[in-house]
């Protein structure tokens, strides 16, 4: 099978699940199980913190131990199994402890993807990284159409089945050819992936990119917990709400079926700095205009909130980081970008929510604001070291 179309297809069928999990799950504990917002917050906070272990440090050992084909099938059948133990959890204890079992292999297959993908671009077996991205976009914003109208028809409690036949699907995908090189396994021991780790960090301003994604990636956090109930907090039709929240990953497409082509000669920092921008100007306009259009305006910006962030650091880290170095570097960016980090704003933006609601968008401003100041100095960095090529 063409290389391209292969990860093209792994990003459609893994990101058709994470449009329904994301997104729906903790309105789907609340409206099913019968817990509170602030219990949700916690158990979805909890859930972050075991799934940054998980990417931070059983990613990249498993890198070491077996190829990246049997690590997405292994998780895959784990994340089949931990659904349906969901079925008879009803307390809170049991919806935690669920959900942490959830979060430890389950989003262990993001960063399987994006590091099969990176290590094909590298081999020069994937021309576009973007490209095949965008169909994981597509898979997400699909799911959530169809989902929309299963749930106007049926209730909330389809969303459980909808993740579970996702992923059904997507192991079976998984068991298709696949590139030989993603069926290698690296010799790689323990002892030298800790210390490659700490190498990592050695890396020519890994550590200031890494933080500036980390702080980009966080001021989602509100957006991601609550962004489904807070729509119906508005009053958005219910069958909107949907569309609503798919307009942000439309965008997403948008960007990642262009980004190749149109910021090829764009620096990173440049990039980071147009991520902080449209960030901060994401969440200040959900604040201060706490209506249906304009929250359905600012879901345009998520292509620079979330997309131009992600493929900015794609773009660093398949420019500069070394072959064996990627798992350790998509294991921190998970962890630490995607999981801690959300889950620290989680928790700050359930407060402000329950404070009131537009409140948990406006804090978010925290993350948006030194981003932006550490992406500038980033900026001026790679022109002085003349690495810049189109200055924005």
């Amino acid at each position: 099978m063409n290389t391209q179309r292969w990860m093209s297809m792994q990003f459609f069928s893994f990101f058709l699940t994470w449009g329904i999990f994301l997104p729906y799950w903790a309105g789907w504990m609340i409206s099913t199980k019968g817990i509170s917002v602030p219990e949700a917050s916690l158990i979805m906070s909890l859930g972050l913190v075991a799934r940054g272990i998980a990417t931070l440090f059983a990613f990249p050992y498993l890198s070491g131990k077996i190829s990246s084909k049997i690590l997405l099938h292994m998780a895959g059948i784990a994340t089949i199994i931990a659904i349906l133990c969901y079925i008879p959890a009803n307390s809170f204890t049991s919806l935690l402890i669920v959900t942490i079992v959830i979060h430890i292999f389950y989003p262990l297959l993001m960063p399987a993807l994006d590091t099969a993908a990176s290590i094909l671009v590298q081999n020069k077996q994937l021309k576009h990284y973007g490209r095949s991205r965008q169909w994981g976009s597509i898979g997400f914003v699909s799911i959530g159409m169809i989902l929309t109208v299963f749930t106007g028809m049926l209730g909330d409690e389809v969303i459980l089945w909808a993740l579970f036949l996702g992923m059904i699907g997507f192991v079976g995908l998984g068991f298709m050819q696949t590139p030989t090189i993603l069926a290698e396994k690296q010799q790689t021991s323990e002892t030298k992936q800790k210390s490659s780790m700490l190498q990592l960090l050695r890396v020519k301003h890994f550590g200031i990119v890494l933080i500036i994604a980390i702080l980009l990636q966080a001021a989602h956090a509100t957006y991601y917990t609550y962004g489904y109930i807070y729509l119906q907090e508005i009053e958005a039709p219910i069958y909107l709400i949907g569309l609503i929240i798919n307009i942000a990953v439309i965008a997403e497409i948008i960007f990642f079926a262009v980004a190749d082509r149109a910021f090829r000669n764009y620096s990173i920092g440049s990039l980071l700095i147009l991520s902080a921008i449209g960030s901060t100007a994401r969440w200040v306009l959900a604040f201060a205009f706490p209506s249906v259009i304009i929250f359905s305006f600012t879901q345009i910006l998520h292509a620079f909130s979330f997309a131009m962030a992600h493929y900015a650091f794609m773009k660093y880290l398949i420019k500069y980081i070394p072959h064996a170095q990627i798992p350790n570097a998509q294991g921190m960016y998970s962890a630490l970008a995607l999981s801690w980090s959300t889950a620290v704003f989680t928790i700050f933006g359930g407060f402000l929510y329950d404070i009131e609601p537009k409140y948990a968008f406006i804090g978010m401003v925290a993350c948006t604001i030194p981003a932006f100041v550490l992406a500038v100095m980033y900026r001026k960095n790679e022109m002085q070291e003349g690495k810049s090529v189109v200055p924005v």
